[in-house]
């Protein structure tokens, strides 16, 4: 359950960029900007949310692992077909 939870919390701060990016530009171009620099950004949550599984929740690295790729990799996907059909449509 918190997966799915920190997963929609990555789409919805997917949201955020791309408004951010169509408040600062007003174009296509911006938005995609935006959703290509929420990559990184998520990127750095995502190792945040690995890090507290392992220091506190008591996890293994090797048993996050698969938990870190599906966090972050669902919403980077998203975002990168976002950011190719904002730059080609």
């Amino acid at each position: 359950m918190h997966m799915a939870m920190v997963m929609i919390a990555g789409a919805l701060l997917l949201v955020v960029f791309v408004m951010f990016g169509w408040l600062w530009g007003a174009s296509s171009a911006a938005m995609a900007l935006a959703a290509r620099c929420f990559i990184p950004a998520w990127a750095l949550v995502a190792a945040v949310n690995m890090w507290v599984g392992v220091t506190h929740a008591g996890y293994s690295v090797r048993e996050e692992l698969p938990i870190l790729l599906l966090v972050f990799g669902v919403p980077a996907l998203v975002a990168g077909l976002l950011a190719w059909r904002l730059s080609h449509g």
